[in-house]
């Protein structure tokens, strides 16, 4: 059966910077988007995350000659997932030991920091004190923590900009509020500002999703949590399986996001397969795998197949094998989805 899609046309605004990032644009990036590193960790101790990250950031330096340390920034930053709440949320013993692994190779507290969309989801998920606690600031481990939904981190000049209206309400609302006419060609609802401290400020940023399905994307884990789950007013695009998988890929793609992205670590501690983005304990499972990646495609493509095995074995209906979210990204230059091609590198 051939596939068949619907292209739609959006904008894009960004200044005009030479801003390189840790890969460049010189193609650096594509010696190795066919790599992934696995680890196997036996328990989810903090002990295990601790060895499994150093030993992965290690192979990775050594592989690609990339060097997570301090460069000309001197920052670093860490987008995790929380949006689901505390019950699948990127784990905190995880992040500690990136912190860790990083602040080893010269970065101080300061210089790094944690970013997701909401306040009350990073505290449930351990990520900020409880609210009785919260004149110590936001910090975890003293490490800054950086709300998106408080606006103080978007910037007017970078945003993507679509003829999409704003839905207000589920994911997938009955009606919208307001025509395309309405919205006018420059109403401040047509754009999806993005986080500029990832794309001006930082020396790289690492991405760590959760992975589960969702109605739009069909799944939500590398691509979405570097993307959708990543900018203001990104609702609309939830809110439309024919929309969402085109808004993801390109805004994954955006060469000055693409290029400081050094890469992706997907936790398999607890994955959802069926019933996301909402948390539901009784379709979760668990691998004692980490996977690492430059190229959040193939992650998302590996997930798939799990999720589809663990949707199969519970007598649901597979979510398929090549989703469009990850065949826009393929053809915008993110890296293969092809599982079959990948050059895997195991540590214990």
């Amino acid at each position: 059966m051939r596939t068949s899609f619907v292209f739609i046309f959006f904008t894009f605004f960004f200044p005009i910077l030479a801003i390189a990032g840790i890969w460049g644009y010189d193609g650096q990036r594509n010696n190795y988007t066919n790599y992934v590193w696995e680890f196997k960790l036996g328990e989810f101790s903090q002990e295990r995350y601790a060895k499994g990250i150093e030993a992965l950031f290690a192979n990775f330096e050594k592989t690609t000659g990339k060097r997570l340390a301090p460069g000309e920034k001197r920052r670093a930053g860490i987008k995790i997932y929380t949006n689901s709440g505390g019950g699948i949320a990127t784990p905190t013993a995880l992040v500690r030991a990136v912190i860790d692994s990083l602040k080893r190779r010269g970065f101080t507290n300061e210089e790094l920091f944690l970013l997701d969309l909401n306040e009350t989801h990073l505290r449930s998920s351990g990520f900020l004190p409880p609210l009785s606690h919260r004149a110590k600031g936001k910090f975890f481990e003293g490490v800054p923590v950086y709300v998106l939904d408080s606006k103080e981190y978007f910037d007017s000049l970078w945003f993507y900009d679509s003829p999409l209206p704003r839905f207000h309400g589920g994911y997938f609302p009955e009606g919208v509020n307001k025509s395309l006419e309405e919205l006018g060609s420059n109403d401040k609802n047509r754009k999806s500002f993005l986080p500029k401290v990832l794309l001006t400020d930082v020396d790289f940023w690492i991405n760590i999703p959760m992975a589960m399905d969702h109605p739009a994307v069909g799944v939500s884990g590398a691509m979405a949590n570097a993307s959708l789950w990543n900018m203001g007013n990104r609702d609309r695009f939830f809110a439309s399986p024919a929309n969402a998988p085109i808004a993801a890929s390109e805004v994954a793609a955006i060469p000055e996001l693409a290029s400081s992205l050094a890469l992706t670590i997907m936790p398999l501690e607890r994955y959802q397969f069926i019933g996301g983005p909402v948390f539901n304990s009784l379709y979760t499972r668990s691998d004692d795998l980490l996977w690492m990646s430059v190229n959040p495609v193939i992650l998302d493509a590996l997930v798939l197949g799990r999720i589809n095995e663990n949707r199969r074995e519970e007598g649901f209906r597979s979510i398929g094998r090549r989703l469009p979210m990850l065949q826009f990204a393929e053809q915008l230059g993110l890296g293969t989805s092809n599982t079959g091609r990948i050059v895997w590198i195991r540590l214990r």
